[in-house]
């Protein structure tokens, strides 16, 4: 179990979304090598890895989705009742998850999780990395799991998945789901368009470096940018060892794909009730991407969390499957 990062590198991009994460993570490079280290700057919060987990739950079994491209997409699903599709992060897996997962299974939710291709235990295949597969991917879940009237909520690069649906595949948007959750996320506009500032980032996330950085001591310097305030260590190594873990050349063919992505215009035909969620402190995917959000989807609702930052599944999974609930219930 293990989570999304994100970072950046100032000022040159700073990709405001899951893309966003190079400008701080090269600041934080620098940082650490001079030795700053402090704990605000490293976390001070409580090391409670029990947060991270099923608790007291058995947990769920793989199960395999093969895709037409030889990609094969690992599921988990889990619980009964009404019906949450989870799809993560970049960077991440479905990992980032559990604790919001953990919460919706004990209050009487059935939740489905996957690992996006090219993450956690999900294979690459040879699809392109870009919006389109991420729609189809999940469309594919959704089918090959049977769900129907279902809470499509998505953190970071699964909420862009799931309004990738909602732009290339409308109609298994208003067959599966009955309304939409996105956390910490945007649709456009995930690069500043500086000349060059993409491929840097590509080349930057691609770098087998990077990963063996961020498994060092000062690793946790590249995530912190990630988290709000008084961040906790445990969820902040999760972050960085999943991050660590991803192909680089998966990290960087969705970089190159988010930084030129818009589905504006496909989010502003969602039918569905939506619920955007950002935290106050967000500084990947900041508040202002929200309003976006909420001003382009007809009829969506903002719903802020003081003091979180991008990683909100962890910094605070009870206000993330309370918003989920109340879509539930409508």
């Amino acid at each position: 179990m293990r989570d999304v990062p994100s970072l950046g590198h100032r000022g040159l991009i700073v990709l405001g979304s899951a893309a966003a994460v190079t400008a701080a993570g090269a600041v934080a490079y620098r940082r650490a090598q001079s030795g700053r280290q402090t704990g605000r700057e490293i976390g001070t919060g409580a090391d409670r890895f029990e947060d991270l987990g099923w608790g007291e739950l058995e947990p769920p079994g793989e199960i395999a989705i093969p895709t037409a491209d030889g990609a094969c997409l690992t599921a988990w699903d889990v619980g009964s009742g009404p019906a949450v599709v989870l799809p993560h992060g970049w960077a991440a897996s479905h990992a980032v998850w559990i604790p919001v997962a953990r919460r919706l299974v004990e209050s009487g939710h059935r939740v489905v999780l996957y690992d996006q291709r090219g993450h956690g235990a999900s294979t690459r295949g040879t699809a392109p990395l870009d919006t389109t597969t991420l729609a189809r991917d999940f469309a594919l879940v959704l089918e090959a799991r049977d769900v129907a009237d279902a809470i499509l909520a998505g953190h970071s690069m699964g909420g862009m998945t799931v309004m990738a649906l909602a732009t290339f595949q409308p109609e298994v948007l208003n067959q599966r789901g009955r309304a939409i959750v996105l956390v910490a996320t945007a649709a456009a506009d995930t690069s500043w368009r500086l000349p060059q500032s993409d491929r840097i980032a590509a080349r930057l996330m691609g770098s087998p470096y990077l990963s063996r950085t961020l498994r060092t001591a000062n690793g946790l310097h590249f995530v912190r940018s990630a988290f709000g305030v008084d961040p906790v260590l445990a969820q902040m190594d999760l972050t960085r060892t999943l991050f660590a873990d991803c192909d680089p050349g998966v990290r960087a063919g969705y970089v190159k794909s988010m930084s030129a992505m818009n589905l504006l215009e496909g989010i502003a035909t969602i039918a569905v009730p939506t619920t955007v969620v950002v935290g106050s402190r967000d500084r990947l995917t900041p508040p202002a991407r929200s309003r976006t959000l909420v001003d382009t989807i007809p009829g969506a609702q903002l719903v802020t969390v003081p003091h979180r930052g991008h990683m909100l599944p962890l910094e605070d999974p009870d206000a993330v499957a309370d918003e989920i609930v109340r879509a539930v219930k409508g």
